[in-house]
């Protein structure tokens, strides 16, 4: 049974920083790409940011650009979201969800294109 488990989740002032895991079993998570979004209340899931299999390329959403990095730890099947220079509009549940065909382009954004997804994990900034 394939289950990806995010974590790492927390409150932290704005200006913070937090790192997320997606951990993985029953799938070989290097051979995925991997795509973090997020939700806000009353908002749609957005797409934050991707790494790519392989190579490991990463593909980030402007509003993140420069400030959340994306990695891989092949060894421990895990993929992280590490966020620096928080503000309180990342507050949201942050989902993990896997790719077995890596996301072309705008593709990154599109949820259909994932085959797994985490249960999410609530990040809360503060002011």
């Amino acid at each position: 049974q394939v289950q990806l488990v995010e974590s790492g989740g927390g409150l932290v002032q704005a200006g913070g920083s937090l790192r997320l895991s997606c951990a993985a079993s029953g799938l070989t998570l290097s051979r995925y790409a991997v795509g973090w979004f997020r939700q806000a209340p009353g908002k749609e899931r957005g797409f934050v940011g991707g790494i790519s299999r392989g190579i490991g390329s990463t593909y980030y959403a402007d509003s993140v650009k420069g400030r959340f990095t994306i990695s891989r730890d092949n060894a421990k099947n895990t993929v992280y979201l590490q966020m620096n220079s928080l503000k309180p509009e990342d507050t949201a549940v942050y989902y993990c969800a896997a790719a077995y065909l890596t996301p072309d382009g705008s593709n990154w954004h599109d949820i259909g294109k994932y085959d797994y997804w985490g249960q999410g994990t609530q990040v809360t900034v503060s002011s």
